[in-house]
Order: C-alpha cells, then structure tokens, then sequence
C-alpha cells in the first residue's frame, strides 16, 4: 500500500510528513485487527477512502497556525488525524464517545509521532473550550449535529472562511440541509479536487458558526 495518492494531490509535502503519511498503513493494519475502526473491505483503501477524503477539507480552508480545530466523532482519526499532519502548527482536539477507538488514535498517533493532536473519550457536549473550527466526517444528520457544538465556537475568526464547520458528507443532501434550519451553507464539490470516483456524490459542507 502506498501514499503516493496523498502526493499526487499535495505535492509539496515535507519528507517528515511524507514519513508520517508512509506510516499509517502498517498501524492502523496493525491496530484494526484488534480494535475494529475501518471496514475490513475498506483498509486497503486507506489511502483514499479515509486519509485523502479527511484531506478534502484542506481542499477548501488552509487553517493559520495556532488554529484550535474540534473532530466531532473522529471514530479512527478521521478526519482529523490526516488534517495533523498537513498542518502541524494547528491545534487537533479529537473525540469520540466510543473508548477503544480513542485508544487507537493516540496508537497512531504516538506510532507517528505527531505532536499536535490530543484525543479525549468523550461527547461533544462534554467538552468545555472553544474552537476556531469544527470538523467531522458524516456522524449524523446535520439538523441532530449542530445542536452539540454552536456554542463551542471562537468570535474571533481567520483569514478565508469565517469560523465554522466542515462536515464531510455524501449524496442529495438538499433536503437534510432544509430540515436542520443551517442559514448560509455552502456545498463543495471533492470531485472538483480529486479525481477517483470513489469521491463522485461526495462534498465538503461548510457553514459559519450562527
């Protein structure tokens, strides 16, 4: 298995986080085999199926050092644990309200030594600070999703997209979008960004904090 798909997209990686990238395979093969996170069909597809999508995010905002991201039910590490490693000079807050996958994170992450991502057991409502930004990848309806974290959000807001959410999410979304009461959403397209088709139906929704 091989990260060149990560290169092909971002190429002016630096070798330690090309390194980083390398690495992932071996452990999270290793640790899935103990603690389920990915679909047993879905490892081999590593690569593209769980650490490029988490990337698509980058795609659409390149966060500023010092940034304070949330990963709302990040289940293995997606897609914050990715988004570390593109940019280390960020701050990663990962949750998960499920023990054992929160175990596996801080496996990956310490295997990869990355410094800037802490992942906690725990719900979002749980958590007391504030964020610049929140991520997560498809945990729910987005109507059931914002109620956990619209009070969790820094006023103060960075260059390009103001403070807010990227939720990573797939298929006709237009009615889910009406239902939730979101005002000033925005859809884009990952098959404007990337090329496989596994990525076809997928989008980035972005939405500032209100």
């Amino acid at each position: 298995m091989t990260s060149k798909i990560i290169t092909k997209y971002f190429p002016l990686l630096s070798q330690q986080q090309i390194i980083q990238f390398d690495k992932l395979y071996d452990l999270y093969v290793f640790w899935n085999a103990q603690i389920n996170v990915i679909s047993r069909k879905d490892i081999d597809l590593l690569y593209e199926r769980h650490i490029l999508h988490s990337l698509a995010i980058a795609k659409i905002h390149s966060f500023l050092p010092r940034t304070q991201v949330l990963d709302v039910g990040t289940g293995g590490g997606f897609p914050g644990l990715p988004l570390a490693i593109l940019f280390p000079e960020v701050n990663f807050t990962l949750v998960d309200a499920i023990g054992k996958k929160i175990k596996v994170v801080n496996a990956v992450a310490e295997g990869i030594e990355i410094k800037n991502l802490t992942a906690l057991h725990c719900r979002a409502d749980q958590i007391d600070q504030k964020f610049d930004f929140i991520v997560s990848r498809a945990v729910t309806s987005l109507k059931e999703f914002y109620p956990w974290i619209n009070k969790k959000f820094n006023i103060t807001t960075s260059k390009g997209l103001k403070n807010g959410v990227l939720y990573l999410k797939g298929g006709d979304l237009s009615t889910e979008i009406e239902e939730s009461g979101i005002k000033r959403v925005q859809l884009f397209a990952i098959k404007d960004f990337f090329e496989e088709e596994f990525f076809e139906t997928k989008y980035v929704v972005y939405f500032p904090a209100q």
